[in-house]
């Protein structure tokens, strides 16, 4: 049995769990930054930096005491060393090599996608290699076939917006509060889907990747018209987006190959429209349906220290002087895309 600590801090949630191999999350402990970040409507990358610099080691403690653990037993440190805001990434990756370096353990450092990808499989015992995985979160997008660990085929990304981001944007022009995609998804229960007549950026084109910046631009339109409900405009906007991902799942799926199911992971994940489109679309291909619970789709460092133990099982620990990557892709191979291709 082997148990690993989990370090997150790559955008704006401090996070430190505990893990063992079997699954069982022994304790966990996240500190969220949204009343910091309400004024701006988004995360100020400086301020996450603070707070992650003043929370985590106190947070980190308070993880190991709640499971009457000391770092003498845990077996390694695991900490996000990119990608994110590069600030936050630092402060987590500096403190976990200081914590690896006290005690003598390995440290292994994490790739924040990587530990999204393999996040299904802390939830499901079931789940095997390979899977097709969409990654939808605030700063990604992404359609990738999961091989094994450490090996991702990416089938498509986003030209310029990714999907959590749109959301939280589209909340700001309906004027509700950060974070945006909870308050979406609630304001657009009250909505019509087909009242606001907003584009489905490159379905039917045949193009792989994703585009969400037109459909952001479109929601700003309709909102300064003044002739539709905001309501009408969430439930609008939340359908359109749920049509583009389904169109790029199809395109992706039928070049994928042969897999054992359709996982989907990151904070978009824990949507209940998304979630319902992608059931439906494994269905439609004969494919398990795979997604973490709803506290292990938004970052977490519980899905860290899974990734972690999976590393671990392959022997893996990183050196010291190891560096925080602002970019890091789980498909270095993968063809760049047209256009600015910033978060691909």
């Amino acid at each position: 049995m082997r148990t690993i600590l989990g370090i997150e801090s790559s955008c704006d949630e401090t996070a430190a769990a505990l893990v063992a191999s079997d699954r069982r999350i022994l304790a966990q402990r996240i500190a969220g930054q949204d009343e910091a970040h309400r004024p701006y409507g988004g995360v100020v990358p400086e301020i996450a930096a603070r707070a992650h610099a003043e929370k985590l080691a106190p947070l980190i403690e308070a993880t190991l005491a709640d499971a009457r653990m000391g770092l003498d037993d845990v077996d390694a440190v695991a900490a996000t060393a990119g990608p994110g805001l590069i600030g936050g990434v630092m402060v987590g990756l500096v403190t976990g090599k200081a914590l690896a370096m006290a005690s003598g353990k390995p440290l292994i450092a994490i790739n924040h996608l990587e530990a999204h990808a393999l996040s299904p499989r802390l939830a499901d015992p079931d789940l095997a290699f390979p899977y097709a995985l969409l990654l939808v979160s605030g700063g990604h997008c992404q359609i990738l076939r999961v091989d094994r660990v450490g090996q991702y085929r990416r089938f498509a990304t986003t030209i310029d917006d990714a999907l959590g981001e749109a959301f939280d944007k589209t909340a700001k022009i309906l004027g509700l509060p950060y974070p945006g995609g909870p308050a979406v998804e609630k304001l657009a229960l009250e909505g019509n889907p087909k009242a606001v007549p907003l584009p489905r950026p490159l379905v039917g084109s045949g193009e792989p990747h994703f585009s969400f910046a037109g459909l952001k631009s479109a929601v700003l339109r309709a909102k300064e018209a003044g002739t539709h409900a905001d309501a009408d405009i969430a439930a609008s906007f939340q359908q359109a987006a749920v049509d583009c991902i389904v169109d790029r799942l199809h395109l992706a799926l039928d070049k994928m190959g042969d897999i054992t199911a359709l996982v989907v992971a990151g904070g978009v994940a824990a949507n209940r429209s998304v979630r319902a489109a992608l059931e439906a679309t494994a269905a439609e291909y004969g494919l398990r349906f795979s997604a973490p619970p709803p506290d292990l789709c938004t970052d977490n460092a519980a899905m860290v220290a899974w990734a972690g133990i999976e590393l671990h099982e392959q022997g893996r620990s990183d050196p010291l002087d190891i560096a925080a990557k602002p970019r890091w892709p789980l498909d270095p191979e993968a063809e760049p895309v047209r256009g600015a291709g910033v978060k691909a």
